[in-house]
């Protein structure tokens, strides 16, 4: 879906993982990645920024999904017909409230929404649901029970488009990774001087640092007026972080 709407034309090679995504773009075998990198309501997907670092992928853009949770199962059945649904770990804590109502319904974690909708209509499950999108209740012929049952009705998830090398020349939004000395205040003052430096900052996450324990990588995003201050920033976090790295430079996209 986000491809469709990010791209004009395009050929679409499935990867059945966030990993399997990030190799394909390293090998060469695609041009471009769409990645899931946060959701409005469950936060951010942590692991897929450690995938962007190892690989050595580059953010070149953004974009929002609208996500409409909807529940659904084979035709003719009806809400206390069904005891068990299944579907991603975002998509149950997404929908978590909604199912509060249900208390006879058991909720387990599968590896995606869209998929669970198939098996479910391969395998002919009565009693049995899923979470999935209103074009997955088409392609598999599944009847939805109840539609938009997400918590949060202005829900949405945040995709970033990968590639192999930096392709932008306008830019006013960046994605950084730094580490700094473990010391006290060493973060605030790089903060400290990204404001002095008028950048606005819109993220920040930590991870730790695997190979020693008790230090932790940053990853930020920064937003930008000047390019000018921005590569003043860059120049000065450079000279004060132990590592520094730019994973992307692109155009903001408005929600």
């Amino acid at each position: 879906m986000v491809a469709n709407e990010y791209f004009k034309s395009f050929e679409l090679l499935e990867c059945s993982t966030f990993e399997n995504l990030a190799k394909s773009i390293d090998k060469k075998e695609s041009d471009f990645g769409v990645m899931a990198i946060e959701n409005s309501i469950a936060g951010s997907i942590l692991p897929n920024y450690a995938l962007i670092d190892e690989y050595n992928l580059y953010i070149t853009g953004e974009h929002y999904l609208n996500i409409n949770h909807n529940l659904m199962c084979l035709a003719g059945q009806k809400i206390d017909q069904i005891y068990e649904v299944q579907s991603h770990p975002m998509a149950l804590l997404q929908c978590s409230k909604f199912f509060n109502n249900y208390p006879h319904i058991k909720l387990i974690e599968s590896e995606d929404t869209a998929l669970f909708a198939k098996k479910i209509k391969d395998e002919e499950m009565l009693g049995v649901g899923a979470i999935a999108s209103k074009d997955a209740s088409e392609i598999y012929n599944l009847e939805i029970l109840y539609e938009s049952i997400q918590t949060i009705k202005n829900n949405k998830t945040r995709f970033v488009i990968l590639e192999k090398k930096k392709t932008n020349d306008e830019f006013n939004k960046a994605a950084l990774k730094f580490i700094l000395d473990h010391k006290r205040g060493s973060l605030a003052s790089v903060l400290n001087m990204m404001s002095d430096c008028s950048l606005n900052l819109t993220k920040i996450q930590s991870l730790p640092v695997i190979q020693t324990p008790g230090k932790y990588a940053f990853f930020v995003d920064i937003t930008f007026n000047s390019v000018d201050n921005y590569n003043k920033a860059k120049k000065i976090i450079e000279i004060i972080a132990q590592e520094f790295k730019v994973l992307g430079e692109y155009k903001i996209k408005e929600l």
